[in-house]
């Protein structure tokens, strides 16, 4: 079965070692779905939660441009599976030709999919096998009482256009729990 799913935030994942992997939250039948992703994925997806256009039109802006003008749309993007930690989708697109219906799916990272539907605003569906394994109660990202943001510190990088998750950054959208 699938659930809608609503983009909780992105921000940077904090663990043991600190501040580390910018991570998107996804929140699907009351679960919490992390999912790290790239810094400039992570800018992509803040930019379009926060309706800012950059000044030259990113990946995602133009593959959605492409797809309008062949007369397409996206419908829907689908986090369907989870496979050694890493997380895959699928984007559902349609096409109309000469009055007919054709039907079209994409694979696709989760990260540009998320980015895609954050655009078009479409939904974003994850199955039940992947919450069941991914998804955390929302109990799980509260900070402990020793690990408060301090008040200069600043909890969302991907305000800062500076910002830069460097070239050791390891875009393979892995879980590390």
């Amino acid at each position: 079965m699938e659930h809608e799913a609503t983009i909780e935030g992105v921000g940077v994942g904090v663990g043991e070692e600190g501040a580390g992997a910018p991570v998107v939250l996804l929140r699907a039948r009351e679960q919490l779905i992390p999912i790290f992703v790239s810094g400039d994925q992570a800018q992509s997806m803040q930019l379009a939660i926060e309706n800012e256009p950059f000044e030259r039109p990113l990946t995602h802006d133009l593959l959605i441009e492409m797809v309008s003008e062949f007369g397409a749309a996206i419908d829907r993007v689908r986090i369907d599976d989870l496979s050694d930690g890493t997380f895959y989708a699928k984007v559902d697109a349609e096409q109309y030709v000469e009055g007919n219906r054709k039907n079209a799916v994409f694979d696709a990272r989760p990260s540009d999919g998320i980015a895609i539907a954050l655009r078009e605003d479409c939904p974003i569906v994850v199955n039940d096998a992947v919450i069941d394994e991914a998804g955390r109660p929302p109990e799980a990202f509260e900070p402990d009482d020793d690990e408060q943001i301090g008040a200069d510190s600043d909890p969302n990088p991907f305000e800062d256009p500076s910002f830069d998750a460097g070239d050791d950054f390891d875009d393979s959208e892995d879980m590390d729990f």
